[in-house]
């Protein structure tokens, strides 16, 4: 039994061993056009996004290549596609550009020890189990880092859609640079890119799902090529070399500990968020589990195919996974043909993609990142919940001072510094009694509870831990100042399921602060672990311990407050 059941442990470990044997027939040809149809999404998608890598176009596709295929064997998401993003794209023109010191060689071989690296640590975030610690990144904090990398991509494309130099590191910088330049402006390489972008944008609307972006790829190739674009000054993509990638494993020692790890860390938050984020979305609607602690393997082999085929890190995405499912993929099979086309395409037509201009590439990417800014999502926070509009707008604006890489890591810490001070300042409810019966509510958030008398009742809707301690110990001495006639405070923990040492220690101040103005103090509605901590730290000798577990209502009908004498 034991052997069997660490068998299915194991077998877990390797996906396809599930969905293979559960493989119809008829799901072949479903998977083998979204393979073809993810192949033409990818091909100009991926080259547009190895330039603002600053890599190689041919980069772009071994990470779809090499990328998709590592991810089949590992992931656990049916529909998730896997290659080069827009975000990590920036994040390693901007991290990796500076290190690789002008040398392009340099540069290529240190963004594949970055991918070699997010696979060391997607298998090290694997064996200690870091999903939680990933999962930290509020959802408000993740739409102000879309917006904010969304805004930081489409100003780094705006140069190649005015036909001008550009230049800078960070948005504004990027901004001021390209103002200075406005009177460079091509105007036959803006119309160009203006077209495109028009093309693209109502192909998107109007055939959503369909190739549109290949489609326009090659009519801009046909023009460009019958109208001799490139003697008249349109910047195009050149030769792109043919044949496969030459696998080999990365260059070890380019970069010291400290100027690697924070790049790499980077690219993996940015890359499992986003992916874990698209592939729950589609395993939900088609109604299996995704293990989102088994997707670090699947992201972990992705890139370390990458690493061994010379590209650079990659992650699952929304945009590319919405194509492969809306042409009915059912399996990971589906990125194993993807695979396939894109090497019959190395091998016999990349001289087709000789003549395609640079204002094209830039225009696919911005038809493919202008959804990330999505104001609708912002103003909904400023009329639901401000905190969290406060927390969006931090993210964005990290990114626009700071860069893609700095911004991800400051997303993070903010996530964790939100989330302590959400701890830190829970609602206390003051109880009153409902009209009638046995219930009791908070007299702040319901009328017409009837207050009780000489009794302070209130209950910490949270649990009680070091930084929310002091919150409700003042809540309480607040409540107690503003009632002098007290004789009685009760502590009703059935909202809390946790206490740590410091809240049992809020709790002995608490009854030490009473004991001295002589007011009773009792705890009720404890559960297990609570009572486990309170007998351990002495509270058993302060209050009558046969009280915890008993209810607020059962505890009132046998006490009353003592009548002064």
């Amino acid at each position: 039994m034991s052997l069997s059941l660490q068998h299915g442990s194991w077998l877990r470990l390797f996906p396809p061993a599930t969905w293979l044997a559960e493989y119809q027939a008829s799901c072949l040809s479903s998977d083998a056009i979204a393979g073809v149809t993810l192949a033409a999404y990818a091909i100009p998608v991926s080259l547009a996004y190895a330039g603002l890598a600053g890599l190689p176009p041919q980069v772009g596709i071994y990470g779809y290549l090499l990328g998709g295929a590592g991810y089949a064997l590992l992931g656990s998401s049916r529909q998730l596609a896997v290659g080069p993003t827009s975000a990590i794209s920036l994040m390693i023109a901007g991290a990796v550009g500076a290190l690789g010191g002008g040398d392009p060689v340099r540069y290529g071989q240190i963004a594949s020890l970055v991918a070699f690296s997010v696979a060391v640590l997607c298998l090290l975030a694997w064996l200690f189990r870091l999903s939680l610690l990933v999962r930290l990144i509020s959802d408000s904090i993740l739409v102000g880092f879309k917006a904010g990398a969304g805004l930081t991509i489409i100003m780094s494309q705006l140069p190649g859609l005015f036909g001008v130099a550009g230049g800078g590191h960070q948005f504004f910088d990027r901004a001021i640079r390209l103002a200075g330049q406005l009177g460079d402006t091509k105007p036959l390489v803006l119309v160009i890119g203006l077209v495109a972008i028009l093309l693209l944008l109502v192909g998107e609307r109007r055939l959503p799902g369909k190739p549109v972006g290949l489609v326009v790829v090659a009519l801009s190739i046909l023009v460009a090529s019958i109208a001799g674009l490139t003697a008249l000054g349109v910047p195009v993509t050149g030769e792109i070399p043919k044949g496969l990638p030459a696998l080999a494993p990365p260059r070890f020692g380019l970069l010291e500990f400290d100027e690697l790890f924070p790049v790499a860390a980077g690219c993996l938050v940015l890359a499992y968020v986003e992916g874990v984020s698209a592939a729950r979305s589609f395993a939900t609607k088609h109604g299996y589990a995704l293990d989102v602690r088994q997707e670090f393997l699947g992201l972990g082999a992705a890139n370390l195919a990458v690493a061994f085929g010379h590209g650079y890190p990659v992650a699952g995405g929304l945009s590319q996974s919405a194509v492969n499912d809306s042409a009915a993929a059912r399996t990971p099979l589906s990125l194993v043909f993807c695979s396939v086309t894109l090497s019959l395409c190395l091998l016999f037509f990349t001289g087709l993609l000789t003549n395609l201009p640079k204002a094209v590439l830039s225009a696919v990417v911005f038809a493919a990142v202008y959804r990330l800014v999505d104001i609708g999502a912002l103003m909904r926070m400023w009329r639901i919940s401000r905190i969290d509009f406060y927390a969006a707008s931090i993210a964005l604006v990290s990114v626009l001072f700071l860069g893609i890489l700095e911004g991800v890591l400051l997303a993070a810490l903010a996530s964790i510094f939100l989330l302590l001070l959400r701890a830190s300042q829970p609602n206390v409810a003051f109880l009153g009694r409902l009209p009638g019966s046995g219930r009791y509510s908070d007299r702040a958030r319901h009328e017409g509870v009837e207050p009780l008398v000489g009794i302070i009742a209130f209950r910490p809707e949270t649990s009680l831990l070091y930084v929310n301690a002091e919150t409700i110990l003042d809540s309480v001495l607040a409540a107690l100042r503003s009632s002098p006639d007290v004789r009685l405070v009760v502590c009703d923990l059935s909202a809390s399921p946790f206490i740590d040492l410091a809240g049992s220690q809020m709790l002995r101040d608490l009854h030490a602060e009473l004991a001295s103005r002589c007011v009773t103090f009792c705890i009720v509605g404890a559960h297990a672990q609570l009572r486990e901590v309170l007998k351990a730290d002495g509270l058993a000798d302060k209050t009558d311990s046969n009280e915890w577990m008993r209810t607020l209502d059962s505890v009132l009908s046998d006490r009353k407050p003592p009548a002064e004498g």
